[in-house]
C-alpha cells in the first residue's frame, strides 16, 4: 500500500495466467500471495497470520470460492473475503453475501479500478474489525474486573463491619475488664482490616485514573517514611527491618506509584511472617544505577507455593489463608509497574521466604 507497509493479499485461481496477471497488476501496492488451488491457499493462510484480504475465483475444479470461504469461517475468521465471479454465478453470490461469507464480489473479467476499490474497502473493514475486537476484549476484561470488584467490596467491607457489630453486641453484657479488652482487640483488628482494604481501593483508583507525575526521586526520604510506618509492626512481631539505599545519581519517576509499589511489597513481607521462628527479618535494598532503580525486598516468611507464583499478581488472588487480605496489593504493584515500564521478578520457597526484585527505568 502506498506510503505504508504493504498489506498481504491472497489470490486464489486455478488459471495460471489469471494469477500472473493479478500479481503483475497489483504487486507495486500490495504484497500478493498466489494459490492455484484451495490446498495451497490453506497452507499460505497457516503460514501467514497477517493476511488481510482473500480474493478467490468462484469457478474452480474441486471447490467453489463460496464453498472455500464457508469452510474457513471458523479457522480463519479475520481475513476479509472477496469473490470473483461471472454473471451466471450471481445467485450463489447473493446467498453467500446474505449469510456473511463474503465482503464483496467483483465481476469477471475484472478491471483494475474495481479491484483497487474493493481491496481498499476490505482493508478499511479489516482495520475497523481489528479495533472493535480489541476494544471488546478490553471491555470484557473491565466487566470481569468490575464483577470481582463488586464482590470483593461487598465481602471485604461487610465482613469487618459485621465482626465489629458482633463484638459490640457481646460487650453490652460484659463486666469483666479482661473480656472487654479482648473484645476491643477484636474490634481493632476488624477496623485495621477495613482501613487496609479502603487504602487498597484508593490506590487502585489512583492507578487506574491517575497520570504520571514525573519528579526527581530521593529514595532516602521515602525510606524514612517507610521506617516510621513499619517500626511498630516490626517491634510487635519481633521482625528485624533493615534498609539500604545506594543512590549516587538522579532518578526520575512518579513518586506516588513508587510508594505504592514499596508499601505493598513491604506490607506482604510483614504480614506473612513465620510464627514458628525467632530470627524474623525483612530487608529492603534500593540501588540506583545510571538509568534505572533496582528494588529488592527479602524476607524469611511463609513463602509462596510454586504453583501460585504465576497467579499472585491477579486481582483479588490470595495464595494463602493464613492472614486476611484483600488481594489488591500485588495487583496494584503490577499495575503501577506497567505504567512505569518496570518489571518484577519473584523467587520464593515455601516456609523459607520470598524475594521480590523490581527494576524500574528512569524517565
Amino acid at each position: 500500500m502506498k506510503g505504508s507497509e504493504k498489506i498481504k493479499i491472497l489470490y486464489i485461481d486455478d488459471e495460471v495466467n489469471n494469477l500472473n496477471g493479478f500479481k503483475a497488476a497489483f504487486r507495486m501496492d500490495y504484497n500478493i500471495l498466489l494459490a492455484e488451488n484451495t490446498v495451497i491457499a490453506l497452507e499460505l493462510l497457516e503460514k501467514n497470520a497477517d493476511i488481510r484480504v482473500i480474493v478467490s475465483d468462484q469457478r474452480m475444479p474441486n471447490q467453489t470460492g463460496v464453498q472455500f470461504f464457508q469452510s474457513i469461517l471458523t479457522t480463519f475468521p479475520k481475513p476479509i473475503r472477496i469473490l470473483l465471479t461471472g454473471y451466471t454465478d450471481i445467485e450463489a453470490v447473493i446467498d453467500s453475501i446474505n449469510m456473511g461469507h463474503i465482503f464483496r464480489y467483483i465481476r469477471k473479467p475484472w478491471n483494475e479500478m474495481d479491484v483497487v476499490s474493493a481491496l481498499e474497502e476490505a482493508n478499511k473493514f479489516y482495520l475497523a474489525e481489528s479495533i472493535l475486537n480489541s476494544k471488546n476484549k478490553e471491555l470484557q476484561k473491565a466487566y470481569d474486573e468490575l464483577d470481582k470488584f463488586a464482590y470483593s467490596v461487598t465481602h471485604d467491607m461487610r465482613g469487618p463491619l459485621l465482626s465489629i457489630l458482633g463484638a459490640v453486641d457481646l460487650s453490652k453484657n460484659m463486666e469483666d475488664i479482661n473480656e472487654i479488652k479482648y473484645m476491643l482487640s477484636m474490634m481493632e483488628k476488624s477496623v485495621l482490616k477495613l482501613d487496609n482494604f479502603i487504602q487498597s481501593v484508593h490506590e487502585y483508583y489512583n492507578l487506574k485514573r491517575g497520570e504520571l507525575h514525573i519528579v526527581n526521586v530521593n529514595f532516602n526520604e521515602i525510606i524514612k517514611d517507610l521506617l516510621d510506618m513499619y517500626e511498630i509492626s516490626g517491634k510487635l512481631n519481633a521482625i528485624k527491618f533493615t534498609t539500604t539505599v545506594n543512590q549516587q545519581s538522579t532518578f526520575r519517576s512518579d513518586e506516588m506509584f513508587l510508594r505504592i509499589i514499596l508499601n505493598n511489597l513491604l506490607s506482604n513481607s510483614f504480614k506473612y511472617y513465620r510464627k514458628d521462628i525467632d530470627n524474623r527479618f525483612v530487608n529492603l535494598i534500593i540501588t540506583v544505577a545510571t538509568h534505572e532503580a533496582i528494588i529488592c525486598v527479602n524476607d524469611n516468611g511463609i513463602g509462596i507455593p510454586e504453583e501460585h507464583i504465576g497467579e499472585i499478581f491477579k486481582m483479588f488472588y490470595r495464595a494463602t489463608n493464613e492472614e486476611t487480605g484483600s488481594g489488591f496489593g500485588l495487583y496494584n504493584v503490577s499495575d503501577a509497574l506497567s505504567k512505569l515500564n518496570g518489571n518484577i521478578f519473584v523467587d520464593s520457597k515455601l516456609n523459607e521466604g520470598t524475594r521480590f526484585k523490581v527494576v524500574i527505568p528512569s524517565k
